[in-house]
């Protein structure tokens, strides 16, 4: 029979942006799925995120343009228009942006938005809307750090346990092979860690950057911060993005942090490799999709 689950809770008031969820972890105590009504009353624009959920953006009055980087590495716009639904993907990175203000749009998630599945690129400290988030989904959260201390940078990555690395399939399969820690050609170099990330469908980026010369076979290992800390020692460290050898870094990544991993990656301690994914490649060598992760 019909029953009524809830009723609408205000989980975001900010700068024209309000966010009214009526299904829910906040508004009807369920993580299945969660669905809001939202409305902005005058030109803003989101951080670029990074969703650990699928979500669909149905836009109901006004304009939403939505930011991505393609496979090419370069920046893009999809216009979403009145009465058009968007789709975004687990794991894909996107900046939502209101141009002309005076929008509304019902955004569907599955499972139910919760903060930390949704990387919100702030810069060093949290915004007062990511505590406030944090606060109603009973997540907890620290004190609001000052300046750029360490704290504040990786306190908004406390509870991140997947990161990704690729490789060419060679070297790691010799690893496994040899039983030995792999370690990447540049890790001395690049200051004794491996490159990393907390988002799988940026390394599709990453890799155009640093290796589309590299024509071999690449994977994507899917590792535990968890597992590599607590039995190997291994300590993961977010901190601004770094050289591969002599390739310098992209001018887009300035504000964001990524991981870096102290150490080698052991070959033969269970649970330390979650999934190994085999990456598609095109024709000219650009790095294409996660074959099973992203597309």
């Amino acid at each position: 029979m019909p029953k009524i689950l809830g009723k609408a809770e205000r989980v975001v008031e900010h700068d024209g942006l309000t966010i009214d969820e009526v299904v829910g972890n906040v508004a009807t105590k369920d993580d299945t799925m969660s669905v809001a009504l939202v409305s902005v009353t005058k030109p803003t624009a989101e951080p670029w995120l990074t969703l650990h959920y699928d979500e669909w953006f149905c836009v109901t009055k006004g304009r939403c343009d939505m930011r991505f980087i393609n496979d090419e590495g370069n920046e893009e716009v999809l216009q979403v228009l009145s009465g058009e639904t968007c789709f975004v993907a687990k794991g894909e990175r996107f900046r939502p942006e209101f141009p002309l203000g005076d929008t509304e749009y019902v955004p569907i998630c599955l499972p139910a938005f919760r903060p930390d599945r949704c990387i919100r690129e702030e810069g060093d400290v949290e915004s007062d809307v990511t505590i406030k988030l944090k606060e109603l989904h009973e997540q907890g959260t620290k004190p609001k750090p000052s300046g750029n201390s360490t704290e504040a940078k990786e306190e908004k990555y406390d509870s991140i346990d997947a990161l990704f690395h690729m490789c060419p399939k060679t070297s790691w399969d010799n690893a496994v092979k040899n039983k030995e820690a792999y370690f990447p050609p540049t890790f001395e170099a690049d200051g004794s860690f491996i490159h990393a990330t907390a988002v799988a469908s940026k390394l599709m980026e990453v890799g155009n950057h640093f290796y589309r010369s590299n024509t071999e076979e690449w994977v994507c290992l899917e590792l535990s911060r968890a597992v590599l800390e607590k039995k190997c020692g291994i300590v993961t460290k977010f901190e601004s993005a770094m050289p591969v050898g002599e390739t310098a870094t992209n001018e887009n990544w300035e504000a964001m942090l990524f991981p870096h991993v102290y150490g080698g990656i052991p070959t033969c301690v269970e649970g330390v490799v979650a999934n190994i994914f085999p990456i598609k490649r095109g024709e000219d060598g650009s790095f294409i999709e996660i074959e099973g992760l992203t597309k």
